[in-house]
Formats: structure tokens, sequence, C-alpha cells
């Protein structure tokens, strides 16, 4: 414990004297424009009139309070809102879950100074819970807007330039939902605990409920299929869906007896029970009918993207744009429903757009590959290019061209280094709040790159110089510049030299 001089709090040290600020994050932290991105994310958290609840009165000088004689119910204070959106930004920028950002935030006063704080606090921000309904309050404005924003600092800062805007690469994959791999045998299975528990909710009582019976047929349903025993496996699989079709039925006999508010309670349970039934039965999908893959995600998708390795993903499509020069994630989107590639991209450049509004820039220049053919009329101000114009297209679209696969690594990265592997947000919105903000964190990490390879440039060139200038040996010059490319910060020697 010591007392710092230039503190406000005698006990404590500001963070800004605890850490190197010539670290990326503390310089992106002031170059961040804050109170901005708080202004423009305020508005969903603005105090909104509901029925029966009397609003404050409005006078010459604003909302007036209304004073009433009963205990508060508000609750803790509201945890600060750069802090929130800081915890965003860190836990996909540096792969965390909800719960590892808020344990990490507080022991690292790198992550405390990038949001906001002043002194080093050991303690958790907020409840990782706190982060849940955070991104339900934002939605999918207040997430594009958080990724707009590190478009606009990349501007601001000089990283890339504007006109690299107007050109971007366009590409789609694959966002995996956080669901097991969905066999018959497992949501039959799963069918059937639901409608016990379901069951035993209302009050009606079940003749059977097949517990034993039922878990010992998944075990051999999953033994058959590993010994390639088919045929024994398609038996198990008959038998589970009679005993959930059983149930199904005796639990809509019973509910309707009961009362018509029971049935309408349990309509969304049996709705799955027969969706799950039918199409166990089928040995091929029916045209224009969904099915249903998990049962906590019915939203989930099977895509087919044509690998060896992985011929069938479940989870949702998203369109990914990136600058052709820079490498820059200008959109992010996902798209339910299993679309063709081709009718996402007037929705992904509408996004880009939007996003880089700011700078006064927008897509005139879309490199793609065959899955977005045949939709130029639909993207009349947009010049498409792809392999199947090479005959049409000028030698500059050619040689631009070479850099479509660039966008492989970006996904690459956003589902190594960025949580878009895996989905475990609830929910078509979860998907989509989910896309943007793996965009977000690619963007944070990105803008720090850039910042330490911005200063790495310099500071090699002024060292350099002042070696040069203090007749130091060859020998040792060449230490420095073996130095320099493992580690971009200066000795404090040379910094005071400086």
């Amino acid at each position: 414990m010591f007392a710092c001089p230039a503190t406000d709090d005698f006990f404590r040290s500001r963070i800004d004297h605890m850490i190197d600020l010539r670290h990326p994050l503390a310089v992106l932290s002031s170059r961040m424009p804050w109170q901005e991105i708080e202004a423009r994310v305020a508005q969903v958290f603005s105090r909104k009139g509901r029925a029966g609840v009397a609003m404050p009165d409005l006078d010459l000088f604003g909302e007036q309070a209304q004073r009433v004689a009963v205990a508060s119910n508000a609750g803790r204070p509201r945890v600060p809102l750069r802090i929130m959106i800081a915890l965003l930004y860190l836990k996909h920028a540096f792969n965390e879950s909800d719960e590892g950002v808020v344990e990490r935030w507080g022991e690292t006063p790198t992550w405390q100074f990038f949001s906001g704080q002043a002194y080093f606090e050991h303690h958790r921000p907020c409840d990782a819970s706190t982060l849940v309904k955070f991104r339900q309050l934002l939605g999918e404005e207040g997430v594009e807007e958080l990724l707009a924003q590190t478009i606009n600092v990349a501007v601001q800062l000089k990283l890339i330039k504007p006109q690299e805007l107007a050109r971007v690469i366009v590409d789609s994959t694959v966002q995996h939902k956080a669901i097991a791999h969905p066999t018959d045998s497992r949501l039959l299975e799963t069918a059937r605990t639901k409608l016990v528990a379901a069951a035993k909710d209302v009050g009606i009582e079940l003749k059977q409920t097949f517990a034993k019976e039922g878990q010992h047929l998944s075990h051999k349903a999953g033994r058959y299929a590993h010994a390639r025993q088919f045929k024994r496996m398609k038996r198990a699989i008959k038998r589970q869906r009679t005993i959930v079709g059983r149930l199904q039925r005796e639990i809509d006999r019973k509910a309707s007896a009961i009362g018509a508010a029971v049935r309408e309670a349990l309509g969304d349970v049996l709705n799955k029970a027969a969706r799950i039934t039918d199409q166990s039965g089928q040995r091929k999908a029916v045209d224009g009918q969904r099915k249903l893959y998990a049962w906590h995600a019915p939203e989930v998708d099977c895509i087919s993207k044509g690998k060896a390795r992985t011929p069938y993903e479940f989870g949702v499509k998203v369109g990914i744009a990136s600058t052709l020069q820079g490498n820059l994630i200008v959109g992010s989107r996902a798209f339910h429903g299993n679309p063709y590639d081709g009718h996402t991209l007037n929705e992904q450049l509408e996004q880009a757009a939007i996003l880089m509004q700011d700078s006064a820039a927008k897509p005139a220049t879309a490199f793609v590959d065959l899955g977005y053919r045949g939709v130029d009329a639909q993207n009349p101000d947009v010049h498409i290019v792809h392999r199947g114009k090479a005959k049409r297209i000028s030698e500059q679209d050619r040689r631009q061209l070479r850099r479509r696969q660039a966008i492989e690594p970006i996904i690459g990265h956003l589902k190594a280094d960025h949580r878009m592997d895996r989905c475990h947000l609830k929910g078509e919105t979860g998907d989509r709040l989910h896309a943007v903000l793996c965009a977000a964190g690619y963007n944070i990490k990105w803008l720090l790159r850039m910042i330490a390879r911005k200063g790495i440039t310099f500071l090699q060139r002024l060292y350099l110089r002042l070696c040069e200038l203090a007749d130091v040996s060859p020998n040792w010059l060449q230490t420095v510049r073996q130095w320099l490319k493992s580690d971009p910060r200066p000795p404090s020697a040379f910094v005071a030299a400086a």
C-alpha cells in the first residue's frame, strides 16, 4: 500500500500508473468513441410508459420525480453502460464465456482501464447473467452499432483507407448451434421425457411412463448403429416411436377432458412430439415440412456445404462481408431457413452499407464465389465479380478476384478465436446477436494488431537511428533488430534516451 501524489484516492494507485499505456488495448481505450456509443445505445434503456403506471410529470425544468411513501424495489444501482459494452467486446475478442469474462475482468488491470475504470477493483463487475439480459435489451440494432463503431475507429486511426470499404468480399458459413447430433433415437427419448414431465406439471396421471424401457431402447439403438446392425436398430426406433405416440395420445385425451386451458398449455409439447414421431417414420423429408433437430432449438437447420469431413452441419447460415484489402469485417448477418447464397447477397450488402454510413462509404464491388451466381439483377448498384465471369471482367478485376480466398481464414478465426463455432444463445434472436458480436470481437482484435504493427515501424526506425548516432557496434544493431521482431515493446533504456 502506497500513496500516489497524482491520485484523488490517497490509499490507491490509479490504473494508468500500473499498466503500460503503450499496450494496444490501452491505446484503443483512448481512441474508442465511448460517449457516442453510449448515446446511440442508451435509447433502448430509456424509461417506457406502461399501462397503469404513472410517468413523471413534466414541467419547465424537465421531469419531476413523484415521491411515493413506499419502500423502493428498484434493486441495486445499474452497472455503468461503458463497462457492459466493454465486456461484450472483450468476451468475443479474447474468446471468453460470460462467466469467464467477468472473472478475468476482476484480475486484469488493462481490461478495467479499457472499461473506463480509474482504480483497480479486485472483484467481478457484475453477475454473468447480467450480460444475458444486457444482450437481449440491446437487440440486433444495438449490437450492429457496436460493430459499426469498430469500423469507424479503423478509419479514424487511418488503419484502413476509406476507399477500401467500397470493395468487399462476401461469403457464407454455418454458425453451429449448441445441440447434440440429432438422431431419431435421441429425439424420441427426449420427446418421451418431455411428455412425462409436462403431464406431471399439470397434474395428469399416466398409466405408464416407460422410463426404464425408453432408456434401454435408446442405448440399444446406439449400440446397434455402432455395430452396423441397422435392421435391429430400426426395430428399436419403431418401438420408441410407438411409446411416444401412446403417451402423446393419452396426454391429449386426458388434457381435453380436464379443460381447454390445460390442452392449450400442453399444445407446444404435443406438437413437437408429433413432429418428431412423424419425421422418424419417414424415409425422406416431405417438401415444405421442416424437420425438428433439437427440442430446445426448433430454429436449427440442416445445412450441407459440400464438405467431405462434415457433410451436414446443424445451425444457421451466416453471411460475412470483409474488405478486399485489410481483412476488416464490415458485415455479419444470420439467415434462417437455409436460403440460397445468392438470395442473401442483397441483405448482406444492405447491412454493410448501413454499418459504413458514418464513413461516407458503401459497397460498390463485391467479390464472391460461384454460390452467388445469377443475382446481378437484384443488385444493380453493385458490381458482382466471380470466376464464372472470367471472360467478361477486366484484367484488374481478374487480379483482385484472387484475393477472394482471403475471407476463408477470416471465417476460420471467427470460429476458432471468437466463438462462432458454437452458439449458446437462445432462439433466432440469439443467433443474430451472436453472429454480429463475433464480428465485433474480430474487429477489436484486428484493431489491436494494427495498432501494435503501426507502432513497431515507428519505434524500429527511431531506435535504430539512435544506435547509429551513438556509434553502437554492428553486433548490437543486429541484436536490436532481432529483438524488435520478437517483442514490439521498446526497452526502458531506449525510451529514456528518446
